[in-house]
């Protein structure tokens, strides 16, 4: 995107891979819930999330140690116009499907064309800035585009290509385990049942398996997932060796739960690896197309309602910094204070539709740690009476005589984030508030959130150093009506859709950053989302047979590091 590859044409692995890692052994997974599909790239049906990690590629691979840079991967090579207003690939001769057929420009084609139309809305945006896809040789494609957007060049390499033919007389779009999409990765479904497992295996005639991209990486003869209830039991089947590996998220877990004899015998290690990615955005999402979250001021009295200190103290022993934005903790990240410089100037033009903060300076409410909270709740009375919210009846009324109730959606199993909620819940019944949590299963949770059927609901983006089209998908206004994107909270503003626009378009780092400084301040100020606690360091507990490269990419345990350039080896 800026500058060029860090890796020279002749490199011999990716730097944070083990060149010399052993292949061998099998590393086992626990999800929570359940699967209805193996397809991941439709709208339908749920699918376990790794599969489109681990059975799948796309002509141009990335390396977690570099923000802007994609290398060659189905694509043997790589031709692009200066003003990136086309890019051509050529196929590797060697590239192959599972079942050993060949990678046909066809295939890419028929690839771009059907997820564009029918697949999973990730994928449809980016159908609509396509002007032609056509064939310029025997194994080459160009690609040109309608729009000023030089990352739409990178983003044409990380499509998904799958094979045609499986196609010709199935429906693209239906869910349902009676179909597995034949990819080109090195991992092929093996073995599932409904519900329970699945089973991938490493397909030993891999055709990318010598690729200097591919060396030290995919060790693991077997890939398993368990489904389990909830956490809970998902956690005890881990401390029965049921599972090889678990990333924990809650750091006084991390400290006071990890105990048990495994651990203490060494048959399990707890590593903790760091990373420099953003914070991204953990937290619960208020959806704005509904009242009474429509109104910034009642947005903001939920956030001084909710009582971070107390909360994190409660649940991870205070041990995990809170996320201040949603680029935080990254050079990306908006700066404290009022808005300056290049960030001002973007900025501006849009100054009579921010929201208070947004160029003044704006900083999450901070309490004094105690359980009552009383100064933030008094300024969150003002606020709500600002807003037309007055008790009456010991309740929260508006001039309709309404009461202030609202729902939290929850998945089945997820035992923390209800935790959250009825200390919350508590605060909230002090202002004249009903908070009532409301738990489905996956399937129920997932219908509701792509119809926008919630007040509100848990919310998590992880954000990258490279932000770019997604952020489209994760808070542009056309995803406002749209069922099933990204934007849960309803984001629907001028400054948000001009600053993307500016971002992709620039060919300047600087402006980039600036850009993406902006839209950090316009999103944070927007109090769409009650922030909570950031992953600041990557916590696994796994094995002591599987092993991680000394040599750790600047995104860090990012879910590709494992399993990717992990390994087996009993020693």
């Amino acid at each position: 995107m800026y500058g060029s590859p860090a890796l020279p044409p002749d490199f011999v692995s990716l730097p944070y891979a083990n060149p010399d890692a052993p292949k061998g052994g099998r590393i086992v997974f626990g999800n929570t819930g359940g699967f209805d599909s193996l397809n991941p790239f439709v709208q339908k049906g749920t699918a376990p999330w790794q599969l489109r990690f681990w059975g799948y590629e796309s002509l141009m691979g990335r390396s977690w140690d570099e923000p802007f840079t994609l290398y060659g991967l189905l694509a043997e090579s790589i031709r692009t116009a200066p003003d990136r207003s086309w890019v051509e690939f050529t196929l590797r001769p060697e590239a192959r499907f599972s079942d050993g057929s060949p990678v046909t420009i066809e295939d890419v084609i028929w690839s771009y064309e059907t997820l564009g139309a029918q697949g999973h809305l990730r994928y449809r945006g980016f159908a609509s800035q396509i002007d032609s896809i056509v064939q310029t040789g025997a194994r080459s494609v160009r690609i040109s585009f309608n729009t000023d957007d030089r990352e739409l060049a990178l983003i044409a390499g990380l499509r998904p290509i799958l094979k045609k033919a499986q196609w010709q007389d199935r429906d693209f779009t239906a869910s349902g385990l009676d179909t597995i999409p034949i990819g080109t990765g090195a991992y092929v479904v093996s073995d599932f049942e409904p519900g329970r497992n699945v089973t991938l295996r490493r397909n030993p005639d891999y055709w990318g398996k010598d690729l200097p991209f591919r060396r030290g990486t995919q060790n693991f003869d077997e890939l398993r997932i368990e489904f389990y209830g909830d956490q809970t039991v998902l956690f005890e089947a881990f401390k029965a060796g049921e599972l090889t590996a678990l990333r924990e998220f809650n750091a006084e877990k991390w400290e006071t739960q990890y105990g048990f004899p495994a651990v203490l015998r060494g048959d399990v290690i707890k590593s903790e690896i760091p990373h420099q990615r953003p914070s991204g955005m953990t937290g619960f999402v208020m959806n704005t197309r509904r009242a009474p979250f429509d109104d910034w001021r009642v947005r903001e009295a939920m956030l001084l309602a909710f009582n971070f200190e107390y909360i994190n103290d409660t649940v991870t022993g205070g041990a995990q910094p809170r996320i201040s934005s949603y680029f935080s903790s990254s050079e990306l990240a908006m700066r404290p204070g009022p808005a300056t410089g290049k960030v001002r100037d973007l900025l501006q033009p849009y100054a009579d539709d921010l929201l208070p903060g947004a160029l003044e300076g704006y900083a999450l409410p901070v309490s004094d740690g105690t359980a009552r909270n009383r100064g933030n709740l008094r300024r969150a009375v003002a606020l709500l009476a600002e807003a037309g919210w007055t008790v009456q009846d010991g309740e929260l009324r508006n001039a309709q005589g309404q009461p202030f109730s609202f729902d939290v959606l929850l998945r089945q199993g997820d035992g923390g984030n209800q935790t959250v909620i009825e200390i919350y819940s508590r605060a909230l019944a002090r202002l004249g508030i009903h908070a009532r949590i409301s738990t489905v299963d996956d399937a129920q949770y997932a219908a509701r959130i792509d119809q926008y059927d919630f007040d509100m609901t848990p919310f998590r983006r992880e954000l990258s150093l490279s932000p770019g089209n997604e952020q489209k998908l994760y808070w542009g206004s056309e995803g406002v009506e749209m069922p099933g994107s990204r934007n849960l909270m309803g984001v629907a503003s001028p400054a948000v859709d001009g600053l993307i626009d500016r971002m992709l378009a620039t060919e300047s780092r600087q402006e980039f950053t600036a850009a993406v400084r902006a839209l950090d301040r316009v999103l944070t100020s927007g109090r769409y989302v009650i922030p909570i606690w950031q992953y600041d360091v990557g916590r696994i507990a796994h094995a002591r047979q599987l092993h991680y490269p000394e040599t750790l990419p600047i995104y860090g345990d990012r879910t590709e590091f494992l399993p990717d350039v992990w390994w087996y080896e009993d020693n």
